[in-house]
């Protein structure tokens, strides 16, 4: 069971997949779509809040609606028309890596007095993985569901998940556990 005072953050579930590897992540992240959808649909009917935090594509606005109609396109419909942000959820645009560099991100879960993180998205080597990292030395307790993150190489999530567990003691319990 989830505890009260935790949140759910979504990283860059707003992707276009345009770029060298892209179709093979899009691949890997269309895995991940039931799982994260389990945990949002769970997180609003317990009112956990819902933060996605996204790259910002240039746009550098913090309004998911044109993010996503920047991203949208054959290849990434199937994960983020699924996934897209409700109007109640929050939603920050970083700079880099880590959800927690150059935005609000630990301000606003202060304000919401969270003290737990389930940290899902894309890529779990990079920005899942900076994310944990940022959150550990923060002292959130944390949540990787090890099917709600995907990377482009399926060795390289394996390896971020296995960090995140045995150094930023993560729980990496599949979704179906953890809730």
């Amino acid at each position: 069971m989830i505890p009260n005072d935790t949140a759910l953050l979504v990283i860059d579930i707003l992707n276009p997949f345009d770029f060298t590897h892209g179709e093979t992540l899009a691949h890997h992240t269309a895995s991940i779509v039931k799982p994260i959808n389990s945990l949002r649909h769970y997180c609003n009917k317990h009112q956990h809040p819902i933060i996605y935090i996204n790259d910002h594509y240039e746009l550098w606005k913090a309004d998911y609606k044109e993010i996503y109609k920047k991203c949208h396109n054959e290849m990434s419909d199937p994960i983020m028309t699924p996934l897209q942000p409700m109007d109640d959820d929050f939603f920050l645009i970083k700079p880099k890596h880590s959800a927690f560099y150059g935005t609000a991100l630990n301000t606003l879960l202060h304000h919401l007095s969270v003290k737990n993180l389930i940290i899902t998205g894309i890529a779990g080597n990079i920005c899942v993985l900076f994310t944990a990292n940022d959150a550990y030395m923060r002292e959130f307790t944390l949540y990787v569901p090890g099917d709600a993150i995907a990377s482009v190489s399926k060795e390289d999530n394996h390896y971020a998940l296995t960090m995140m567990k045995n150094v930023l003691t993560a729980n990496i319990d599949p979704t179906g556990k953890i809730l």
